[in-house]
């Protein structure tokens, strides 16, 4: 079965994954989540984007065969950026919450929206550092870049009500074939707000990346 890996947002951790592990592993998948620098059990660690492909690269290469990314927010765009690097260590990506190019205004929308989920979940193990760190990291970078370097299949999942959907067209074209889900009545949190229609694209994902379907084979 393919192995899943989960890499969670900015100042959350791999905790936030719980209804998307419980469903690929009734499903009979492998699963592995990653806490980013910073973060859950690196909380010790500063965050960079080096040491966040390290992060992700060290789960990565736990899987007995490529599996699927899935990166949420701050997530997702370390896991595309680690996919233009690494993508033959892929099948494939699931990116929430992370359509909008990184620079100028949306970098503010980011720190609103790490803001916001501060206070929804205050999580106790991070510090402001680590976004000032992110917004570091991250800024002049282009994902839209790290887009179009890819061959293996993207799903986008985003929140209707999500700040961080503002370039979804853009992102769609950057690479032919990929999918967007945008699901009503949720905000930036949609794995956690909305985890049946999360999973559900998981599910349509791990069926496509499956042998038989790659190849056409009854």
């Amino acid at each position: 079965m393919r192995p899943v890996v989960f890499v969670h947002g900015v100042r959350t951790s791999s905790a936030i994954w719980t209804e998307q592990v419980a469903a690929m592993e009734r499903a009979g998948h492998p699963v592995v989540t990653v806490d980013l620098p910073g973060h859950g059990t690196r909380a010790h660690e500063r965050f960079s984007l080096a040491a966040a492909h390290r992060a992700i690269d060290e789960a990565v290469e736990t899987c007995a065969m490529p599996p699927l990314l899935v990166g949420m927010s701050l997530g997702g765009y370390m896991s595309l950026a680690y996919a233009a690097l690494h993508q033959p260590k892929l099948a494939g990506l699931v990116l929430a919450g992370c359509t909008t190019e990184p620079r100028g205004k949306p970098l503010s929308l980011y720190r609103r929206v790490a803001a916001q989920l501060v206070r929804t979940f205050r999580p106790s193990t991070t510090s402001w550092h680590v976004v000032t760190d992110m917004l570091t990291s991250v800024h002049g970078h282009s994902s839209l870049a790290d887009l179009r370097r890819l061959l293996v299949p993207v799903w986008f999942v985003n929140g209707a009500r999500d700040l961080l959907r503002l370039d979804e067209r853009r992102f769609l074209a950057a690479h032919p074939g990929s999918t967007l889900t945008v699901v009503p009545g949720v905000g930036h949190d949609v794995n956690l707000c909305a985890p049946a229609a999360f999973n559900r694209v998981l599910a349509e994902a791990l069926h496509a990346l499956r042998p038989t379907a790659l190849h056409g084979a009854a």
